[in-house]
């Protein structure tokens, strides 16, 4: 990690080329079994696996994690927080300066955890690489773990991948007697259209009963730690390419 070096560290151990991995995740209810910082939780512990997998081939080093997103989606719920549109945009980008500023290091691999940061990530990755010279991937762990089937309830939010998974990462954190208290999700028609769509997006809410089963939007049925460690493995691979997709497009004058 960036933040176990000492100071006069730094320019002996990070090179151009290595690669800073920050995770990102969110605040924000994932129904009545998960706890408000599922996001983060995972998006903290897959960014270890993903240096410890990946680390000494491509050179990886883990930055602090950004512990609260863009979740205006879930503010109905208490505990809930959200960062503004104003407020996200001018927190990456003063801290892309930072990261230009203070690391010898271009290469950014975002891992973000929380699928409502996905939008503003792209709009601002492009401009963090024109105003400051950082070569950036983002990594989307949500539909990295879900791919949608096209049948049946999609995976969206707190169901049964993301339970899965934070039962293989952080198990203590699963209420499991809330599990029994959520009846299976709707047939998944209002949630490919307002929210998978590729053609047309809704400002749709996690609320909304169409969508889901108490800020459920997934069916937790059958979550399971194995399920969890399966889904891992998927998104770890997943990194692997995104990693190799970022070197490839990495400045070719760059040592």
């Amino acid at each position: 990690m960036v933040g176990d070096l000492a100071s006069g560290d730094v320019a002996k151990s990070l090179r151009s080329s290595s690669v800073l991995c920050l995770p990102m995740g969110s605040m924000e209810q994932h129904g009545p079994h998960l706890p408000l910082d599922t996001d983060t939780v995972i998006a903290e512990a897959m960014t270890r696996r993903i240096v410890a997998r990946w680390g000494a081939e491509f050179d990886l080093w883990q930055l602090p994690v950004v512990s609260v997103g863009l979740s205006r989606e879930h503010d109905w719920a208490p505990g809930t927080l959200s960062l503004s549109v104003a407020g996200m945009t001018a927190y990456l980008r003063d801290l892309g300066r930072e990261i230009a500023r203070a690391l010898p290091a271009r290469n950014l691999l975002i891992v973000n955890g929380h699928g409502g940061n996905r939008g503003i990530l792209e709009a601002l990755t492009r401009e963090m690489r024109g105003d400051f010279g950082l070569n950036i991937a983002t990594l989307h762990l949500g539909a990295a773990m879900s791919p949608d089937a096209g049948t049946g309830a999609p995976e969206i939010h707190a169901g049964k991948d993301e339970t899965s998974v934070m039962l293989a990462l952080a198990p203590d954190l699963v209420r499991r007697e809330a599990l029994a208290a959520l009846t299976p999700p709707p047939d998944g028609a209002a949630a490919r259209a307002l929210v998978l769509d590729p053609a047309a997006s809704y400002p749709w809410s996690s609320n909304d009963p169409r969508l889901g089963v108490m800020g459920v939007m997934g069916d937790v049925r059958g979550s399971s730690a194995e399920h969890g460690e399966a889904l891992i493995a998927r998104m770890l691979e997943i990194a692997g390419g995104a990693i190799c997709q970022l070197i490839e497009n990495e400045p070719k004058a760059r040592g």
